[in-house]
């Protein structure tokens, strides 16, 4: 399938791709079902992993229908996959499911990739945690296998511990990774990460191994060495390791959360700083992965921020998503904005998400989420029974004297939405945000 990454390239300067990780706001029907250890029978397992597999060919869907070009798999697709928990043979009893979400994803150019979590660790001294590193990327590469796709579809790593000698873990690695199975070797990327392995340990390990190497931004900024190669330099650097039988160059976006932890994302990528990077690639265009607590919500906003072309059209479909999760905040901002879209031919793209981006930054008031809550309600009132009307009206009353929260009243407005099927609602982002 890699035919299908490499005809939609063209030359240097075309727009990037972009893409988001594993959860999407406002699309109920791609949200991923999980289960307990101790429930994981085979029947149990199965109806969670066929759940999760209808979710993911949505998220497949939406992203082709949105032009996200670049989509992580949620490592728990299949629950317990590298664990003795799942007996169950699910690349065979859903193999031909899991082909044809390999074939939709190839139709709608939509990239698949996977990262394990912070527990598979390749270069741990210690040799069961090691055991089940390897199980686990065993597990990661054959879902891809299952799905059909080439090796453009990577599983990234990162290097893992220093455990007190940095250079001998990064030896460790290299030798763990070597010994891996072709078929999920040709499938891994190492990363750096933002407090111990830096771009540059990435692309000697990347050198070592034979592999590629995914360049993480944010992760660059917070861990380099002094006096070392400039981002771009390192960028270029890590292109470099990206052969042709493994797609075009895949980069890592995010942004420090002012205030909070050494590594944590910021809720939503700000316009700022976005433009800046993009401005600062001079006409590269690698495939751009952003990781941020908004998901798809930060993915459009980028495409339609980087569109030369865009219309008037494409943010009357983002203020969909949003404009209840303005109006429990801020309702000016939510007048502002519905006015600066009155003008059908223009298209302020970024007066639009300052706007917005400022709003939401905001915590939702007790008046604003009356407010807000009042306009979807209107939605269903008149299709809900006079049973549900008077309990909602119990909960709205409750919610004013402070005696039930917000995140209340908005799960009986989702379970009403989806009752009476107001897909306008579900579809936005107010249930999540």
């Amino acid at each position: 399938m890699l035919a299908a990454w490499t005809a939609r390239r063209g030359k240097a300067g075309d727009a990037m791709n972009i893409g988001y990780a594993s959860k999407t706001l406002g699309l109920p029907e791609g949200r991923m079902r999980s289960l307990v250890m101790r429930n994981a029978s085979d029947e149990r397992l199965a109806e969670a992993i066929g759940a999760n597999l209808s979710a993911l060919e949505a998220v497949v869907r939406y992203c082709g229908a949105n032009g996200i070009r670049l989509f992580r798999i949620g490592s728990d697709v299949i629950p317990f996959g590298s664990s003795p928990a799942n007996r169950l043979d699910w690349a065979h009893v859903f193999g031909e499911r899991l082909a044809a979400i390999g074939e939709l994803a190839a139709e709608n150019r939509v990239r698949l990739s996977m990262h394990p979590g912070q527990y598979t660790v390749l270069n741990s001294p210690d040799d069961d945690v090691v055991r089940r590193a390897v199980a686990d990327l065993a597990y990661h590469a054959a879902f891809l296998d299952a799905l059909g796709t080439g090796a453009e579809a990577k599983v990234v790593l990162h290097v893992g511990g220093a455990y007190g000698d940095k250079k001998t873990a990064l030896r460790r690695f290299v030798a763990r990774c070597r010994e891996l199975d072709a078929g999920v070797r040709r499938r891994l990327v190492a990363e750096n990460d933002d407090r111990l392995f830096t771009a540059e340990d990435a692309l000697a390990a990347s050198a070592a191994c034979g592999i590629p190497m995914v360049f993480d931004v944010l992760h660059h900024r917070l861990n380099h060495d002094p006096g070392g190669r400039g981002e771009l330099e390192l960028l270029d650097a890590a292109a470099r390791t990206w052969g042709p039988q493994d797609g075009p160059q895949k980069v890592h976006y995010a942004q420090q959360a002012p205030g909070r932890r050494h590594g944590s994302h910021t809720d939503t990528i700000g316009l700022d700083g976005f433009l800046a990077f993009s401005a600062s690639l001079e006409g590269r265009a690698p495939d751009v992965m952003l990781e941020v607590k908004d998901k798809n919500a930060s993915a459009l906003k980028c495409l339609n921020v980087l569109d030369e072309h865009g219309t008037a059209a494409a943010l009357e479909r983002a203020w969909a998503t949003c404009k209840y999760s303005v109006l429990e905040r801020d309702q000016a901002t939510y007048q502002q904005v519905r006015n600066l879209l009155k003008d059908k031919d223009a298209y302020p793209v970024q007066e639009f998400y300052r706007l917005v981006d400022g709003a939401l930054a905001l915590q939702p008031t007790r008046g604003g989420g009356r407010n807000a809550a009042q306009h979807v309600w209107g939605y269903v009132s008149g299709l809900a029974t006079a049973r549900e009307r008077a309990s909602f009206a119990r909960l709205m009353e409750r919610y004013e004297h402070g005696q039930a929260g917000l995140g209340a009243v908005k799960r009986r407005l989702e379970k009403l939405a989806a009752r009476y099927g107001q897909g306008y609602l579900l579809h936005s982002y107010y249930f999540d945000l």
